[in-house]
């Protein structure tokens, strides 16, 4: 098979890296712009995603589909109420203080992480996908009679595949419409812009920061169910994912969904392409490397705003 090819299965597996890291670094930034928080935790909300899918799974064994839809609706909400009811009870104790912040989500980091080690397991669980018909994809090269379309041997997907690309940019986009059009995203862009003045309209800020955290772990619990049909699911799953996730989120801009977005996209397809032909640990390198040099040269990111 020739270069060509190889580039399109590459790109493919780095969409579906992009799709899963856009969705859950979207709830990082959401969580950051509007309550100024660093949340260390967010990755473990991934991992434990991934960890109630496999359970609803085995609930649901041999019938994957209501399995993964019953997964779909059960983990973000279950997760999502944990994550808020963890802001009622540490952050707002410690009165969203950054420092103090970063210190309460490492310990609550290890707490759910322990917590699932002895109730999990350590052993890596795979999940099955609702569908996973293969799919070949077509090339097109140039011969002596012109352009012909042919499928080369090998170059194909999953349905799983392109459906984990098109949900995740179907939640992302109502994600953005959420927060534009809807009142309770009037709401939250009211207590990002100024706490202080929403409380003076009568907005409860602590409630919205609640929700918030809750709505950011549920994003991050989703990424997760879609990611164990193609991953399996570990309670270590979420370190990797918390690091491409800051990443993200520093390249795009914090806060910014339009810059993580973006961000996303160019991280997810350059670990694919850069894994298939070199290594995933280059691919990591590179990614470091330019956070470095977005921090030194563009310190807000390539969408954030500079202080004033």
């Amino acid at each position: 098979m020739d270069f060509g090819p190889y580039l399109m299965l590459a790109v493919l597996e780095g969409a579906v890296l992009a799709a899963v890291l856009a969705l859950m670094a979207s709830g990082l930034s959401l969580v950051f712009g509007v309550m100024r928080v660093v949340n260390v935790a967010h990755g473990e909300f991934y991992m434990l995603g991934a960890v109630v899918a496999y359970a609803v799974a085995q609930a649901f064994a041999g019938a994957p589909a209501t399995g993964f839809v019953a997964a779909a609706v059960i983990a973000p909400l279950a997760v999502g109420a944990m994550a808020a009811a963890a802001d009622m009870t540490i952050l707002k104790r410690i009165d969203y203080d950054p420092e103090r912040t970063i210190v309460a989500t490492i310990g609550l980091l290890y707490i759910i992480q322990q917590v699932t080690l002895m109730t999990y397991g350590a052993d890596a669980r795979p999940v099955a996908p609702p569908f996973n018909d293969r799919i070949a994809l077509p090339w097109v090269e140039w011969g002596e009679g012109g352009l012909s379309l042919y499928f080369p041997w090998g170059l194909s997907t999953t349905s799983y595949k392109l459906f984990v690309i098109v949900a995740a940019a179907v939640l992302i986009a109502a994600i953005r419409l959420f927060m534009a059009r809807s009142r309770a995203g009037l709401i939250m862009r009211a207590t990002q812009l100024d706490s202080e003045m929403a409380t003076a309209f009568g907005i409860p800020v602590e409630r919205v920061y609640a929700a918030v955290f809750g709505i950011g772990a549920g994003l991050a619990a989703l990424a997760g169910v879609l990611i164990v049909p193609i991953q399996q699911a570990h309670y270590l799953m979420g370190g990797d994912a918390l690091l491409l996730s800051f990443i993200v989120v520093i390249i795009g801009g914090l806060g910014s969904l339009s810059g993580t977005i973006v961000a996303a996209i160019l991280i997810g397809l350059s670990d694919g392409i850069i894994s298939v032909f070199f290594s995933p640990t280059l691919a990591k390198i590179l990614a470091t490397l330019l956070v470095a040099l977005v921090l030194v040269f563009r310190p807000q990111g390539l969408f954030g705003e500079r202080p004033a």
